[in-house]
């Protein structure tokens, strides 16, 4: 009896155990079930080709005027009044102070009757010249009587000819007590009211006037750049674009100035201590935006690259190694991740010298969700160049069969603006 309870017990087991292999193959049938008919991730994916880009540099700088003149008087005197509008614009030759004008005035008139008193010597010493040369020829007068007069016409001339001076003087003197504007441009607070005295030559400034239409934005670079920059063009790898360079320019509020710089000059020298020289370029500054000493960021064109690759920045990351590494989606619709080389940024892209082929699609958006070797289907989109954002998506997906065609990147087209 005990022997056969022993048996019933091992068949229950027997069909339990039956049972539960049963149940997980059949779950295992389910889930694989399942797992098949799940969709395979949709990633946004750029299409690279080859192309020109423009390549920038952005310095820091500070703009400056065009031109400054600090303004000082020639002549001592009373300041009777000022003449313009503090921190108004002023014109070349526009009066600014008017010193008191009696005593200059006074000076003048004293050379002027001392110039008529010298001319009026002249005529009387000419005529004794003639007389006397007349008379010499007949030898009624001697020698040393005509030299005498010769004499004494040349001290009248002379006289005459200072007097000249003296009048040109007084009346120079006279025009200086009106402080005209020697440049055109904004002008600075007075630094003294009607009432003070003044100097000639003065050390204290009476005002400044500084011309700021156009205005210089001053910006330093490095020497090793400059060499990079050199090596590049001697190489090919860049092409030079000319002597009329334009310059964007960034403000400290992060806007784009409106109005295009031009490329001045390049300082002929590297700073010892800094390693680094000094550009310039001008701007024009029609609504006067721009004020001497202004922080700004001048983007400066230093050639063009051509035949090149830009992969927005949002789709680039990097490993545990430090290198850059991009998702791709292969013509077999497979992930594929490659190291890249970059070279620099070109706004919200990056220039790649090596990694990436013409025609190949780079995930933007997506890449987080997927591993290499995952199939994918790829929608094609649009990059904000502004921001880097995805902007919008192409009628259409490729999917995983799809042999990639079609548009670049647009964030090498904007490069290229």
């Amino acid at each position: 009896m005990h022997e056969s309870k022993f048996f019933s017990a091992r068949a229950r087991g027997r069909a339990v155990a039956l049972v539960f292999v049963l149940s997980l193959a059949a779950c295992g049938q389910e889930s694989a079930q399942k797992t098949s008919v799940l969709p395979r991730p949709d990633v946004s994916v750029v299409t690279l080709h080859p192309q020109s880009v423009v390549i920038t540099t952005e310095l820091p700088g500070r703009t400056t005027a065009s031109l400054t003149a600090e303004v000082r008087p020639q002549v001592g005197g009373i300041i009777q009044s000022r003449l313009f509008q503090e921190g108004g614009e002023v014109k070349v030759g526009d009066v600014l102070y008017q010193i008191d004008p009696a005593p200059y005035q006074a000076s003048l008139d004293s050379a002027l009757a001392s110039l008529r008193k010298a001319e009026a010597s002249v005529p009387s010493a000419q005529a004794k010249v003639d007389r006397y040369q007349s008379l010499a020829k007949q030898s009624a007068v001697s020698k040393q009587d005509l030299d005498d007069a010769l004499a004494t016409l040349a001290q009248a001339q002379a006289d005459v000819a200072s007097g000249k001076a003296s009048v040109e003087t007084a009346r120079i003197n006279l025009e200086y007590t009106k402080i005209t504007a020697p440049i055109g441009g904004r002008i600075d607070k007075s630094s003294l009211t009607p009432g003070a005295l003044v100097t000639a030559s003065q050390t204290t400034i009476l005002t400044t006037i500084r011309t700021i239409d156009p205005i210089n934005v001053d910006v330093t670079e490095s020497s090793t750049n400059l060499l990079n920059w050199r090596k590049a063009i001697g190489e090919g790898r860049l092409k030079f674009a000319g002597p009329d360079i334009s310059v964007k320019l960034l403000l400290e509020n992060g806007t784009t100035y409106a109005h295009l710089g031009k490329f001045a000059f390049v300082e002929s020298n590297v700073s010892e201590t800094t390693g680094t020289f000094a550009l310039r370029a001008t701007f024009p500054n029609p609504d006067r935006l721009l004020l001497p000493g202004m922080y700004v960021r001048a983007i400066i064109e230093q050639g063009v690259a051509e035949n090149s690759y830009v992969v927005p920045q949002r789709a680039v990351t990097r490993d545990t190694k430090g290198e850059a590494t991009a998702m791709f989606v292969g013509k077999d619709g497979k992930v594929v991740q490659r190291v890249l080389t970059i070279d620099r940024n070109v706004g919200n892209n990056w220039l790649a010298s090596a990694g990436v082929q013409d025609g190949d699609r780079v995930i933007v958006e997506g890449a987080q969700r997927v591993r290499p070797g995952q199939d994918v289907t790829g929608t094609e989109v649009t990059i904000d160049e502004n921001t880097g954002e995805v902007l919008e998506r192409k009628q259409g997906s490729l999917d995983s069969t799809q042999t990639a065609q079609g548009g670049g990147t647009s964030g090498a087209s904007s490069a290229g603006k």
